[in-house]
């Protein structure tokens, strides 16, 4: 069952993002915290417009979402200014490579205003865990959301994806999404009108 986002799913949606934050497959102990993922990648979106985050919910528990933002510029903004403090916990300690670039980027919003932003204003993240892919529920999710922004005006969206997760690559392809002109093979970009 889809459902919207409550306060309460937090939790869950968390855990949905760490164990597929390692280009799609588990990220559980990749870093010197399993918070650090949900914080860059699922909490900012969950508190700044919790409206636009729906959930799978079945057997109990969360099994996948997809939230996103209707005005990138507006959330870049907010971001800097609301949730970029957040992150200050992540410092101190023992960091690898890998996640002291993703902290990086994670204190770099402006990195989310790509050159097609005014076309395409918002931009999604969506999670599975393995047992629901290839079930039709990541395009159920997606079109809910695309339904919810074309409900408020908002005629493009896009997203930035990691190229090592050829899964998703594929199924944003069936989808109908495509790359968009500052797409590059180490950084791809797509977007899709709603």
């Amino acid at each position: 069952m889809i459902r919207r986002f409550r306060p309460g799913d937090r939790a869950e949606v968390y855990e949905v993002c760490l164990r597929t934050a390692n280009a799609g497959a588990d990220a559980t102990g990749l870093y010197s915290s399993d918070d650090l993922m949900p914080e860059l990648f699922a909490g900012p979106y969950l508190e700044f417009e919790p409206e636009l985050a729906f959930v799978v919910h079945g057997g109990g528990r969360v099994g996948g979402y997809v939230l996103g933002t209707s005005d990138t510029r507006a959330f870049v903004s907010w971001y800097r200014e609301h949730w970029m403090p957040r992150l200050d916990r992540f410092d101190g300690g023992q960091m690898g490579e890998t996640e002291g670039a993703m902290l990086k980027l994670g204190r770099q919003p402006e990195h989310m205003l790509i050159p097609e932003v005014d076309e395409y204003p918002a931009h999604l993240h969506i999670d599975l865990l393995p047992d629901l892919q290839g079930r039709g529920v990541g395009r159920k999710l997606i079109n809910t959301l695309l339904g919810a922004l074309r409900a408020r005006g908002v005629q493009r969206v896009h997203l930035a994806m990691d190229p090592a997760n050829r899964g998703a690559r594929a199924f944003y392809d069936r989808l109908g999404f495509h790359e968009l002109p500052s797409s590059t093979p180490t950084e791809p970009v797509l977007g899709i009108a709603t």
